[in-house]
């Protein structure tokens, strides 16, 4: 951050530099617009981002305690609030990031209306939300500081030289809002130069971290839904090298890339692999396919044959043209292709689960980690999950495994309300609390994040409301139930004007007309109730 009475120092010698034509321009004022305005481009972003994000996971390597984590966006005003209430419960947006999450644009950023996780929706609109998310940080950015240029005025007025310093400093050592955004790309719409033109418009708005996924673009589908079909290494890895490229091009040297692999839920491919020899990587494809060994005699017109150690193999194929790999591969996939993805470029993993168990994941981990010592995983702390079943059955299953008398528990019936206070209920809501800690210490979790969370907060609020609303509580139900909990929780944005940044625009206006400024914000502005 810049020292404020440098910034003050240098406008007043530019505006002295050009005389009088210049003589209306206060330098105070000039300091002030370039201090709630640090960030330029969104390269400027994206660069300052990146060094957060590589800090962050050599600070991760050097203990476990520091992972990070982030919750999912779907508009800018949601990604600004998020920040705004880590500073204010917090105190820091220390390893704090947000997410922005393909499900969500398409779920509810479309043109086309509301549409499943499939790689459906315009492309244009994910480096719109990076721009808009940064958009609105930095406009949290300008609204906080200019609450301090206030306090600076009025303690400046009252000769309180003890406040004016101390104000000062807070200015100079401002945190800002703005921080890392993990942007999801999908399977990255297309082939790799589609890929390397999104990424270039993601960086661009600010993106320091791409994540891309192992999966057939035009066959995407949700990780937590079926009909998955993963594409070969050499597919995968080329939209690395094309992400790559897009952050060296632009100059953002730290780029981070998220490289997930769906193959632990994925059993289709679309493509046999190209193999030049025995072992390599096309050759260790096409090892998981599900064949039978046929006689030449055998075949049919159209069918495919591979030579498999010198026998001959029919890869079973699906009227959809679709290959299908052997039951019981998907762990061994999905580790090759951890390894396979940080050996080529990639800088974190993301392995998409069916369940959110430590143990499972922590295997996984460990083999790759054999290979790779230092590998670290974003993981998808997944609303998809019934996070309550999951952990009741694994703290059913723990006790059983030690002995205990779980004679009181169905295992089948564990989403009951009756079990809702009993000690299985406790032990696995203290597994779901300590799942991040335990995650980012045995199983290698650098980052946890949750993909949709306001998608569903956003719903049962407005549940909530509408029921009150146009029930019989009528009005007070968004008195009692939201504005009246605004105020006693201290949420700015029950200021809403002040929010939308009337203030910022009556500060510019007096600025720029001096007395003649025609403001918002006199006694008249009912947001003065809120004071």
């Amino acid at each position: 951050m810049s020292n404020y009475q440098t910034e003050v120092k240098s406008a007043d010698g530019l505006i002295k530099e050009h005389q009088s034509p210049w003589s209306a321009i206060n330098p105070e004022y000039v300091a002030r617009m370039k201090l709630q305005n640090r960030f330029k481009t969104g390269l400027d972003i994206a660069k300052y981002t990146a060094a957060i994000m590589r800090k962050d996971m050599k600070d991760y390597d050097l203990d476990s305690a520091n992972y990070t984590q982030s919750l999912g966006c779907w508009h800018g005003f949601i990604g600004q609030q998020k920040m705004i209430a880590v500073k204010k419960h917090h105190g820091t947006t220390d390893k704090r990031y947000l997410y922005l999450s393909g499900w969500m644009i398409a779920a509810l950023r479309s043109q086309f209306g509301p549409l499943p996780d499939q790689s459906m929706h315009e492309k244009t609109s994910v480096p719109s939300l990076i721009k808009e998310l940064y958009d609105f940080l930095k406009q949290a950015d300008a609204r906080e500081l200019r609450g301090l240029f206030k306090e600076l005025d009025d303690a400046r007025k009252a000769g309180d030289e003890v406040s004016t310093q101390r104000i000062q400093e807070t200015i100079d050592n401002y945190q800002t809002h703005v921080v890392p955004i993990i942007a999801d790309i999908d399977a990255g719409f297309g082939n790799e130069e589609a890929t390397y033109l999104l990424a270039k418009k993601m960086i661009e708005a600010g993106a320091c971290a791409i994540q891309i996924e192992n999966q057939v673009s035009d066959e995407k589908q949700c990780g937590h839904q079926d009909g998955k079909v993963t594409v070969p290494h050499a597919d995968f890895l080329a939209k690395i090298r094309a992400v790559r490229y897009a952050f060296l091009e632009l100059g953002v040297d730290d780029g981070v890339i998220v490289a997930r692999t769906d193959s632990l839920g994925a059993g289709l491919t679309k493509q046999i692999a190209v193999t030049n020899q025995p072992g390599d990587l096309g050759d260790q494809y096409n090892s998981f396919l599900d064949c039978d060994e046929v006689d030449i005699s055998e075949t049919s017109n159209g069918d495919v044959v591979i030579n498999r150690n010198g026998r001959l193999m029919k890869p079973k194929r699906l009227a959809s043209g679709l290959f299908q790999f052997r039951q019981g591969t998907g762990e061994d996939r999905c580790v090759l292709d951890c390894i396979t993805s940080l050996q080529n470029g990639a800088d974190l993993l993301w392995i998409e689960t069916s369940t959110p168990h430590v143990g499972q994941i922590g295997g996984m981990v460990k083999r790759i980690r054999d290979v790779v010592p230092d590998a670290k995983l974003v993981y998808n702390n997944s609303p998809s999950f019934n996070w309550t079943l999951n952990f009741r059955q694994q703290a059913y299953d723990l006790m059983v495994e030690a002995g205990e008398n779980v004679s009181d528990y169905s295992r089948d019936e564990l989403m009951d309300v009756k079990y809702d206070d009993s000690p299985l209920a406790q032990k696995a809501d203290h597994m779901i609390q300590s799942f991040q800690k335990d995650g980012s210490k045995d199983a290698g979790i650098f980052h946890h994040l949750i993909t949709l969370p306001t998608y569903h907060t956003t719903a049962l609020s407005t549940d909530q409301l509408a029921k009150g609303y146009y029930g019989d509580e009528g009005m007070l139900a968004y008195v009692k139930g939201v504005q009246r909990k605004e105020i006693r929780e201290g949420l700015a944005c029950v200021k809403h004007q002040d929010m939308a940044g009337s203030n910022i625009g009556d500060d510019h206006k007096e600025y720029f007309s001096g007395d003649a400024a025609l403001k918002a914000s006199g006694e008249d502005n009912t947001m003065n109730q809120f004071d």
